[in-house]
């Protein structure tokens, strides 16, 4: 890389640091640290959504679908669209009319209003993993890039210094300088994609006329999907707008009902058609660069054997200029810093406040609450970036965090919001049942196995849904 470029991403890591400790030096107690002082606006909560729910492992995730299946691949931010825009309808409504949330920090303590404590507690564990995991998949998101574009760089040492940077940021400022600092992060990811990366990477493939000639026909397809990919998508991605502690600390965060509901219906437009594409389209650049041999002084002339999410990466380094590079790699940890940031925040939320402080009696308002939590923070990250060590996919170690969490929560949260014989026999039930099906699924059997190769995670869903009907009507009477 060059010396510029270095210089200009290292002046964007050494601004986000700055600012974390701006908020360090700001943040008084549990409001300001984990729901942003709850007086948020809708254009900050917003661009904080989508830049959390997309976010760095979706942008290089988007890219490898880009790379292996073209267009189509936008198909799976649809989803979050459908989820984003039915959550603003369905869930803000029950979660800001309602007084007894107004002074809460967490998802599951809608569990512990609506079920018992012992419901909570075992919620709380199950978003606490998941969410580490989704950190995980951010730092392990911004090691590939970081692999992809520095030479000499190893992907070991590229977890390692990603992983510190995210981090050492979130330690710092809490949930308000996330929410403030995702606002500047999508802006650049947006300014760098709209005006660097999609227009450069354009030209330097040859145009539409090239992409045709080299890639296959259905590459350009909005069909080239399979309807068990759709399902995939719609039942891992959908239900996480109504389980995602994240989104729940947002919704927190927001000053009122109209201004959340402003926010989620902004974060689905940004997500599809805008990021969707965006992401794909460089991904299927990317298809196109490798198969014209633009990649071979990088080692990888056999595109069969790539990993189609390095292809991204390859692509920045090898067509972009001086100066440029810096702002393309700038716009690209942001998106991965903006996610990773905020799941490491609901994993640490959930550790502190759901576990933690119903053994230990705190003030949410003191000064040692706000150290205990900082601490949980760094050694929840610390966990993160040794997990990071282990898996090798993103969009695969994402999507598992996300099953694991949508698989148990999703049934026992719609229960409790619209069905009157939900009980916490049945939430109980469900979450250990629904959980558990996806996860020996997973582990034991495979999608290949399962009936018109489905993901474990739709039994998961189906089989935690009949167990929670089941057992709501017998311990309801």
């Amino acid at each position: 890389m060059h010396p510029v470029d270095l210089a200009i991403f290292v002046v964007y890591i050494i601004g986000l640091l700055a600012f974390g400790y701006y908020f360090y030096r700001k943040n008084k107690g549990g409001d300001d640290y984990y729901v942003g002082g709850r007086k948020m606006n809708s254009f900050h909560i917003g661009l904080s959504v989508v830049a959390t729910d997309v976010g760095g492992g979706f942008s290089i995730g988007l890219g490898g679908l880009g790379f292996t299946m073209g267009i189509s691949g936008s198909w799976m931010l649809f989803t979050g669209l459908l989820g984003a825009w039915s959550a603003a309808v369905l869930l803000i409504p029950k979660v800001k009319r309602n007084p007894v949330f107004k002074k809460a920090f967490t998802f599951p303590q809608v569990f512990e209003h609506h079920y018992s404590a012992s419901v909570a507690m075992v919620a709380a564990v199950i978003s606490a993993i998941g969410y580490a995991g989704f950190t995980s998949s951010q730092i392990l998101a911004g090691a590939k890039l970081a692999n992809g574009t520095f030479a000499n760089l190893s992907l070991d040492n590229a977890v390692l210094i990603m992983g510190i940077v995210a981090v050492v940021y979130t330690v710092m400022g809490g949930l308000k300088a996330v929410i403030y600092t995702d606002t500047i992060q999508w802006t650049i990811l947006m300014f760098g994609l709209v005006f660097v990366g999609l227009p450069i990477s354009y030209h330097a493939v040859g145009g539409l006329e090239a992409i045709r000639e080299t890639v296959s026909p259905e590459m350009l397809s909005l069909t080239n999907i399979s309807w068990q990919d759709l399902v995939y998508w719609l039942v891992t991605i959908f239900p996480i707008w109504y389980v995602g502690m994240t989104l729940y600390q947002r919704i927190y965060a927001c000053r009122d009902e109209k201004t959340a509901k402003r926010a989620w219906y902004m974060a689905g437009l940004f997500e599809w058609p805008v990021m969707a594409f965006m992401g794909v389209l460089l991904g299927l650049f990317a298809r196109v660069a490798a198969d014209q041999g633009m990649f071979d002084y990088l080692g990888a002339a056999n595109i069969t054997e790539a990993d189609p999410e390095t292809g991204l990466p390859m692509l920045l380094r090898t067509v972009l200029p001086v100066g440029f590079m810096g702002i393309m790699l700038a716009a690209y940890f942001s998106a991965i810093l903006s996610t990773a940031d905020s799941c490491l925040m609901a994993s640490s939320g959930n550790v502190v406040t759901d576990i933690i402080a119903k053994i230990r009696e705190m003030d949410h308002q003191s000064g040692s609450f706000l150290k205990i939590s900082q601490a949980v923070t760094l050694i929840i990250g610390a966990m993160a970036i040794l997990l990071a060590y282990s898996m090798e996919n993103v969009l695969t170690l994402m999507l598992y965090s996300y099953a694991f969490m949508v698989s148990g929560l999703f049934v026992p949260v719609i229960g409790a919001l619209y069905w009157k014989r939900s009980t916490p026999a049945a939430a109980m039930t469900a979450m250990l049942v629904g959980g558990c099906t996806t996860l020996i699924l997973q582990l034991w059997v495979g999608a290949e196995s399962l009936p018109y190769t489905l993901d474990p995670n739709v039994f998961g869903i189906f089989a935690s849904a009949l167990s929670f009907i089941a057992v709501g009507y017998w311990t309801s009477d």
